[in-house]
């Protein structure tokens, strides 16, 4: 696919999403250089948070709908080991919870960073979840992270004192059905945000990534490899920011397949209560191996189990290799780094897998630009009734 010409994938109703599932190492470049201009804005914008905290720990809640919901679950794990633990108490809480039941989610009495991400800024959910959170909770600060600078999240932040507004690269505002530069974008965004890394690191952390997201597109014939089995299941595993990311990986096979494929999700320890009961002999399973050497091993062992009872097509670890590695298949990236931080390992690891979506979505005979031959399922979601909140 990404050898393709334009008129081969447009043929094929693939251009748009191809294209920007290719470019992303490209735009996180950008998102980096984007931090870096705005480092000193975003660091006394977190200033002002902590000393309006009074000493109090700050709540940061990163949430969106969908995928953009996801990005949230994928970074709070690593960040709640390496953000600023003494300031701040790392959560992932989607907008579709917090419109539903905010009573459940929103503390007023609690100082509170909503961070909010957004492809379009126009979902009616995550507008909602601004104006719930505006109502209710008495210190709030906001940080809204958009791939759409005439969306209206990024309308609603420009000019505010309390809402920091960090625009993500033009070229991440996904024209295609589904989400791909656009999460992975606002997930390094935050990362860097929040990150205690110093710039060094993270500058190098970038890099890596960069090299392994082009190393995804030159072994795209690997990944076809894969698609061309026997297979109607798909299984995505993971642990910590990985486990996170699982969610993503597997809904990007049922988003471009319109469900022609099932699709589970789970943590690597998490699967054997249950959910493996979703593999038989026409399901691929993958694992995200994480670069810690303490988590990898739940990662590996799973792995281990499931190629020991003989009960799945194709048992694949994604990662990159280390001294403890599955004794299977993998597709180790040449240009990783063990010492790569799982979240920040999640943008390469997420590349495989809309490679792999994007290919099953051929094989099944969809097209990725408009997967959903219905209509019933929308880019950005149309028919929500939200309603006054009294609380």
């Amino acid at each position: 696919m990404f050898a393709k010409s334009t008129e081969e994938l447009t043929a094929l109703g693939a251009q748009i999403t191809t294209k920007e599932i290719k470019q992303q190492p490209e735009l996180w470049e950008e998102a980096f250089d984007n931090y870096s201009a705005q480092k000193d804005a975003i660091g006394k914008f977190l200033q002002k948070v902590i000393d309006a905290a009074s000493g109090k720990v700050t709540r940061v809640i990163f949430t969106g709908a969908g995928t953009s919901a996801y990005t949230g679950d994928t970074v709070t794990p690593y960040l709640n080991q390496h953000g600023d633990r003494s300031h701040f108490r790392f959560e992932s809480i989607a907008t579709t919870d917090i419109v539903s039941a905010p009573y459940d989610f929103l503390e007023p009495e609690t100082p509170t960073v909503l961070v909010s991400f957004a492809r379009s800024g126009n979902s009616p959910e995550s507008v909602k979840t601004v104006e719930l959170a505006e109502q209710v909770v008495k210190n709030l600060h906001q940080i809204t992270i958009t791939c759409a600078p005439d969306g209206n999240l990024a309308r609603h932040a420009t000019g505010e004192s309390k809402n920091l507004l960090l625009l993500q690269p033009a070229g991440s505002n996904d024209k295609g059905f589904a989400m791909t530069g656009s999460f992975s974008c606002m997930a390094l965004t935050a990362l860097l945000v929040f990150d205690q890394a110093d710039a060094v690191a993270k500058a190098d952390y970038v890099a890596t990534i960069v090299n392994m997201g082009h190393e995804v597109i030159n072994r795209e014939a690997e990944i076809q490899n894969f698609v061309d089995e026997d297979f109607n299941r798909i299984t995505y595993l993971g642990s910590g920011s990985l486990g996170g990311l699982t969610r993503e990986a597997q809904l990007k096979v049922l988003e471009l397949t319109a469900g022609k494929l099932a699709t589970i999700f789970d943590t690597s320890m998490g699967f054997r209560h249950g959910p493996k009961s979703f593999v038989d002999d026409k399901t691929l399973v993958f694992d995200f191996l994480s670069n810690n050497a303490y988590t990898r091993q739940y990662d590996v062992d799973v792995m281990e189990e499931i190629n020991d009872d003989k009960i799945a097509k194709r048992i694949v670890a994604i990662g990159t290799n280390q001294d403890n590695n599955f004794s299977g298949e993998n597709f180790a990236f040449a240009t990783g780094d063990s010492k790569l931080p799982e979240a920040y390992q999640a943008l390469p690891d997420v590349m495989f897998a809309q490679t792999l979506a994007l290919l099953s979505s051929i094989k099944v005979g969809n097209t990725p630009d408009t997967p959903s031959p219905s209509g019933t399922v929308n880019r950005v979601v149309k028919g929500v009734i939200l309603h006054d909140y009294a609380g």
